[in-house]
């Protein structure tokens, strides 16, 4: 930085070259445009301010980001988009799919996406690492929910595949919050038919999920299993990252070593290293295919920070390790779309998992804008949509 430089303060030289320095030259690029936008669509939308308010862009009803306190809660309080067909003039459509049919254990995570959208509303759109303001680079809606059927799991699964492969279809990168982990078969699913190539997975968690069923159902032990009998989802390019414990059924083990999934163990992780683990991640996943999808249950990260999960299990991913592996996805994988799942709010404690799900879903919005991956043009490998849905004939 040059003491010349009037936007710049003088700088220690030996701090010249680090994060913080790059992050407030980024800053200092960075346009105001969208602000300004939002604080004229709230002024309209919900009057001037009285005059006794100095700032004049703080209007009488709460509209937009601020207060973080108040207003009605979509994901990072971005706007409600009620009807869905306007998905595709966004960059960025989050929606949720709030079931728990699937769950085995412990229920609520049907609760997940409304514990993730009202504690996304404590954080803003700019990212100071990596310079970088959602709000001003791209754009991003909320489509609410899925209507799930809770009494039957398999008209559920047709309900999501079909929610889906609408939003996908309509270009918008779909952002899932689940939910337990059992919607990650009909997710892919919905996906599957609009890409012209095969589909990797990287698959973040502690438990497999690839038995065929479980109690006779397919449930969120399962996902797996079913989502790799896809055509164009083949096994190979599965890989299941932090995989470890007393929770991994040896039904979903036999199917994991028959069809050659690639399996990596936190000790695994810990013994190469966290990026050696990632290059070879990435490397399976990419291999022979035009997209990666990635599943990240909030179980995949120790039990001791995200108390608010279906099946804690400790000895997980700390945060940072968990923020670094969806930093590196985002940038090196052709990323098509992104589920969170297992965030259930009955057992939260100070919505601390709720809040690491948040952090993981911006931090790969963040990672993306930064390597230039959004706003993006139709990717190359996105077919028309199907006259048919597959999934339910």
């Amino acid at each position: 930085m040059s003491d010349s430089n009037p936007r710049f303060g003088k700088l220690r030289p030996e701090l010249e070259n680090s994060q913080a320095a790059d992050a407030l030259r980024k800053e200092a690029e960075l346009s105001s445009q969208g602000w300004l936008n939002e604080v004229k669509r709230n002024k309209e939308l919900g009057l001037e301010a009285a005059p006794s308010i100095e700032d004049r862009t703080i209007s009488t009803f709460a509209r937009g980001e601020l207060p973080h306190f108040a207003g009605i809660n979509t994901f990072l309080k971005m706007p409600y988009v009620e009807d869905v067909h306007k998905a595709g003039q966004y960059d960025v459509a989050v929606f949720g799919i709030p079931l728990d049919t699937g769950t085995t254990y412990r229920p609520g995570t049907r609760f997940g996406p409304q514990g993730i959208r009202k504690i996304s509303a404590l954080y803003g759109t700019y990212y100071f690492e990596m310079g970088v303001d959602l709000r001003e680079q791209m754009t991003m809606c909320d489509l609410g929910d899925v209507f799930v059927i809770p009494a039957n799991i398999e008209k559920a699964f047709d309900q999501i595949s079909r929610a889906v492969s609408h939003v996908f279809a309509s270009g918008a990168f779909p952002i899932m919050l689940g939910g337990d982990h059992s919607i990650g078969y009909p997710c892919v699913r919905g996906i599957a038919p609009h890409v012209n190539g095969n589909i990797g997975i990287i698959h973040v968690d502690r438990h497999v999920d690839t038995q065929e069923k479980d109690m006779d159902e397919r449930m969120h032990t399962t996902p797996w299993f079913h989502a790799t009998n896809i055509d164009n989802a083949p096994p190979k390019n599965l890989v299941q990252f932090g995989i470890g414990g007393w929770q991994v059924p040896r039904p979903g083990v036999k199917i994991s070593r028959e069809r050659g999934t690639t399996i990596m163990t936190i000790t695994d992780i810990m013994e190469m290293g966290l990026d050696k683990a990632l290059d070879i991640a990435i490397e399976v996943a990419s291999e022979g295919t035009e997209a990666v999808y990635l599943s990240f249950d909030i179980d995949s990260v120790d039990a001791g920070f995200v108390p608010g999960t279906g099946w804690p299990e400790p000895g997980g991913l700390l945060p940072r390790e968990a923020l670094h592996i969806v930093n590196r996805v985002a940038r090196e994988t052709n990323l098509c779309a992104m589920e969170l799942v297992e965030v259930s709010p009955p057992y939260d404690v100070a919505e601390t998992t709720a809040l690491l799900a948040t952090r993981v879903i911006v931090d790969t919005l963040a990672a993306l804008v930064d390597a230039g991956k959004l706003p993006r043009s139709t990717p190359t490998w996105l077919k028309p949509e199907p006259a048919t849905e597959p999934w339910a004939l």
